[in-house]
């Protein structure tokens, strides 16, 4: 169990929030940005829940805040029994049209003793009356009978897809003009920042990112410029896949290591040329090369272009991550 302590935290700037049903021995305290003897705590609390799980509870992007300090706008919300730390939750307030985003993670230790809920609704609480999205990773049923519970509907899913790097990868086929190079630190994050905002101006998280959340995962032990293919066509950045090479022994994702195509994205004016295609088979053929067995990445279950173009591809379904939202109508709950 991790041995951050309430005490600890107390000198944090975070304030106890009061839950009408909550026991004697549980306090739950909700902070901005944790000091770092706080966030060590929920990382140790996320890899032993990951070990038992099989999949991380948080996703990349709570994980880098816990990392790097965090984004002074979002809440950590810290649920603390007999002085041990069981319970974390994020909330991410920053999406103004869809609504606030929480994850959130109890130790296996801790867990069918109600502590979920209570986090779920110290959650509930801090986004207010905008509502809730709530996302689990790995679709597992323990936390679709809590969101339930809690009163959650089923609100949008995440595909993770996978397929071998052992089989036939096909050979990519690029247009007249256009070369592939890899990234360069320094000189081309402004242009990949703006292409990725054109690429996904539509797509509720990934189109948002800024020069900053590259910066912070090229600050991470996994990224490698080898894997970010650039494609470039008159000196202008039209298209990219940057890949990812993780699991193994980082406790992080509970899976040996995988290949991951990260974030594939095309300029709107060269689509239906194939150089979504093309750069994805440029990222496999990578990847095999590093001695990597299989690949992974994750697809909106809704976009079922993309899904086809990887079915294509020789990917096939493995798991979903759902969001669950406190304002969906209830036949969409499972």
């Amino acid at each position: 169990m991790p041995t951050g302590s309430q005490p600890a935290d107390r000198q944090n700037s975070g304030r106890q929030r009061p839950v009408s049903d909550l026991p004697g021995d549980t306090v739950i305290r909700v902070s901005g940005p944790l000091p770092a003897s706080s966030a060590a705590a929920v990382l140790e609390l996320v890899q032993r829940a990951a070990e038992d799980d099989g999949v991380s509870s948080l996703s990349e992007h709570v994980m880098l805040h816990l990392r790097y300090g965090g984004d002074p706008r979002a809440r950590n919300v810290l649920l603390w029994r007999r002085g041990k730390l069981v319970g974390y939750a994020h909330l991410d307030p920053t999406d103004l049209v869809e609504g606030p985003a929480g994850e959130m993670v109890v130790h296996p230790a801790a867990r069918r003793q109600g502590l979920g809920l209570l986090l779920g609704r110290a959650l509930a609480a801090e986004a207010g009356s905008a509502g809730l999205r709530l996302w689990a990773h790995g679709d597992l049923p323990a936390a679709a009978r809590l969101a339930a519970a809690a009163g959650f509907g089923k609100s949008r899913a995440l595909w993770q897809m996978r397929r071998s790097l052992q089989t036939r990868i096909g050979r990519p086929q690029l247009a007249d003009g256009v070369t592939v190079r890899t990234f360069v630190v320094g000189q081309d994050e402004d242009a990949w920042v703006s292409l990725n905002h054109r690429a996904f101006a539509r797509h509720p998280e990934q189109g948002a990112w800024t020069r900053a959340d590259l910066e912070l995962r090229e600050r991470e032990p996994w990224f490698d410029p080898d894997g970010f293919f650039l494609a470039i066509r008159d000196d202008r950045l039209i298209g990219f896949h940057w890949t990812k090479i993780h699991g193994g022994r980082d406790g992080e994702h509970g899976h040996d290591a995988i290949g991951e195509v990260y974030v594939v994205g095309v300029d709107p004016d060269e689509r239906g040329t194939g150089l979504g295609r093309a750069l994805t088979l440029v990222g496999l053929r990578y990847l095999r090369r590093r001695g990597l067995s299989q690949v992974m990445l994750y697809v909106d279950e809704a976009n079922t272009a993309a899904i086809g173009l990887y079915e294509s591809l020789g990917f096939a379904h493995w798991d979903t991550d759902v969001m669950f939202s406190s304002g969906a109508p209830a036949d969409e709950q499972d």
